[in-house]
């Protein structure tokens, strides 16, 4: 009687889990990743050759004869050290690549190139065979092909063809083969632990719940950003069950308020969690107002006035579109298209923030990138 009343207990949790899940939910797998399971990085230096004259001007950049003095050398030609080579179509680059977890020999992987020296462009080289090394100075893996390099050519400005276009690195598809295996624990130990892509406790708490939901007594959070497994060191078992696990749905709570600054682009990226205060912003060059009224016509949270005098920006569009902008004050999106609007440098604008959120008028964590 007790059993069936349990059963019938743990059957509604699981439909009112599912419900809420349907809701708003995320997968295990798009929340986590296995701690052990990732990519080692991999590094080498090589030589690109058959450059259209984009190559590095051997005379100031001495290390790209020298490697081709070896490399010849290993291929049996002699080079007298006397003898000057002026040349134009080879270039010296640094070669990276990510090798897998699970990478098994004879696999193919993609490589990055990226010039070491004065080269001009790497469009058209090809790569010679370079051998990719580990942090344990292993080599893994061999990389050799063509480079690919962006080619949005501009024939009106070709300045600006060089500055939007990053011609001095490039990009080898599958151009490494893998020739040793990087050893995993996987399936050798008693337990597994989850790490959360981001710490947090409510979650680490919430995958928790639902693994012990399907699996009882197996799941533990540990801390905020770690949920530990109990499981057979056996392959099979924890595939299967991580194939399980990776595929229920939790829900989850609402999302921390945040602004990101990128200050090299000035991008700003601001969640729907952030909130605001009526705020007063001043300094030499303008001043603004912020206020929450209604509106008479929609009935809507506008701000009352944006009044902004500027002395250095001439721009009377910008300034007519700023005058006559009614923003909703819980959007810190339309604070910061107003400012973008007159002109606001990043810093200024990165400026306006802190004092925004020291004020406490920005209820959100600022982060600078």
């Amino acid at each position: 009687m007790y059993k069936q009343i349990f059963l019938l207990m743990k059957l509604i949790f699981l439909i009112f889990i599912s419900f809420s899940s349907f809701l708003h939910a995320e997968k295990i797998r798009d929340l986590t990743s296995i701690q052990g399971i990732r990519d080692n990085q991999l590094i080498g230096y090589g030589l690109i050759v058959g450059l259209d004259g984009t190559g590095d001007q051997s005379t100031q950049i001495p290390f790209t004869n020298q490697s081709l003095s070896n490399m010849l050398s290993q291929l049996g030609i002699s080079i007298s050290k006397n003898t000057n080579m002026h040349l134009k179509n080879v270039a010296a680059v640094i070669v990276t690549a990510n090798l897998p977890p699970f990478g098994h020999t004879g696999e193919q992987i993609d490589v990055v190139v990226s010039s070491m020296g004065n080269a001009k462009s790497l469009k058209g080289g090809m790569l010679l065979m370079t051998p990719l090394k580990g942090a344990d100075n292993k080599i893994y893996a061999i990389a050799q092909g063509n480079v690919f390099v962006s080619d949005k050519y501009n024939n009106k400005n070709q300045r600006q063809f060089m500055h939007n276009n990053q011609v001095n690195s490039g990009k080898i598809h599958n151009g490494a083969i893998i020739e040793r295996e990087i050893n995993t624990n996987f399936g050798k130990q008693k337990t597994i632990n989850l790490q959360l892509n981001k710490e947090n406790f409510g979650i680490a708490q919430r995958i928790s719940d639902m693994i012990n939901v399907k699996y009882p007594d197996t799941a533990t959070p540990i801390d905020a950003k770690t949920v530990q497994l109990n499981t057979s060191p056996n392959n099979d078992i924890q595939v299967h069950m991580l194939s399980n696990i990776q595929d229920i749905d939790v829900t989850l709570p609402e999302q921390e308020a945040k602004v990101v600054v990128n200050t090299r682009t000035g991008s700003v990226v601001i969640n729907k969690s952030v909130k605001l205060r009526s705020c007063v912003i001043s300094n030499s060059d303008m001043s603004i107002i912020i206020d929450n009224i209604q509106n008479e016509k929609s009935n809507l949270n506008l701000f009352q006035s944006l009044n902004i005098n500027n002395n250095f920006k001439k721009n009377q569009n910008n300034r007519d579109y700023v005058d006559n902008l009614s923003l909703d004050k819980d959007d810190l999106n339309n604070i910061v298209n107003a400012l973008n609007a007159i002109g606001t440098k990043t810093d200024e604008l990165m400026s306006l923030l802190q004092l925004m959120q020291s004020a406490g008028c920005l209820h959100a964590k600022l982060e600078v990138i």
